[in-house]
């Protein structure tokens, strides 16, 4: 499984990034994992938009979702022109409605799928999440504390995956991340921004310590806000974990076994 990082930053990026996005390649598929400004651009430097089978949004903020306007115009030229015969699989959560409806309407493009009517499944260790299929590969969404409804993600495939979204710390997320081999885990504040993100983000140190409490192999950080000095996100986020910490790189191609 490899997962490619397209954006990383929030809620608007550096100059020359991009908002969050990721591509995840595994048994042949193609999906994307959010959709922010700037990563449709950025996509093409991995794989082509006509190989995209899938994406899946964590939320319906214009920061992990906005480039989907892009993806759809490829995606209905495409298949106007022959060199495409499907619509992209979407997952996306059903709030906010007028949102939801606009995708939905975009019918030559997406076959979208409102995360909530998946079915429920016990993700190890009896994490309550929703399930969809793409191939051979499983997608799990756990419901997580955000200003609108929101969706952490893990991937079963090759390996085991998880991606934090946007998310205040649960104890539910330390255990569906408990046998990831690789967490990227939103660190959006430093510690004096504890009280500001409370019930809405997590600050790097409350990712390094749920990052602990999961016992993940390896934590990897993101959803920066670009102001910041990344290396202090770092270092807070260490002292929690107790183990080396890496930042997201965009461009970066990160190997799940």
């Amino acid at each position: 499984m490899r997962i490619t990082v397209l954006g990383c930053w929030a809620p608007y990026p550096r100059t020359g990034g991009n908002c969050s996005g990721y591509l995840l390649q595994d048994g042949g598929a193609y999906i994307l994992l959010d959709a922010g400004n700037g990563t449709f651009s950025h996509l093409g430097q991995f794989a082509s938009h006509e190989d995209i089978r899938a994406a899946a949004i964590t939320h319906l903020h214009p920061d992990h979702y906005a480039d989907l306007y892009c993806l759809r115009h490829a995606v209905e030229i495409s298949r106007r022109e022959g060199r495409r015969y499907r619509p992209v699989k979407l997952f996306l959560p059903a709030q906010p409605a007028a949102i939801f409806e606009e995708f939905a309407s975009y019918r030559e493009a997406f076959e979208v799928t409102a995360i909530e009517s998946l079915p429920e499944e016990k993700v190890p260790p009896g994490v309550l999440a929703r399930r969809a299929e793409v191939g051979q590969i499983y997608l799990y969404f756990l419901p997580v504390p955000h200003l609108i409804p929101a969706y952490a993600i893990g991937v079963d495939g090759s390996g085991y995956f998880v991606y934090s979204g946007d998310m205040a710390p649960t104890e539910e997320m330390a255990a569906f991340a408990e046998k990831a081999s690789i967490f990227f885990c939103e660190a959006s504040g430093l510690d004096k921004d504890e009280e500001v993100f409370r019930n809405i983000h997590m600050t790097a140190r409350q990712a390094g310590e749920m990052a602990k409490k999961a016992r993940v192999k390896q934590l990897i950080l993101t959803h920066f806000y670009p102001e910041y000095d990344l290396e202090l996100l770092r270092a807070q986020a260490e002292e929690s974990f107790g183990k080396k910490v890496e930042l997201v790189l965009e461009g970066h191609t990160y190997f799940v076994y």
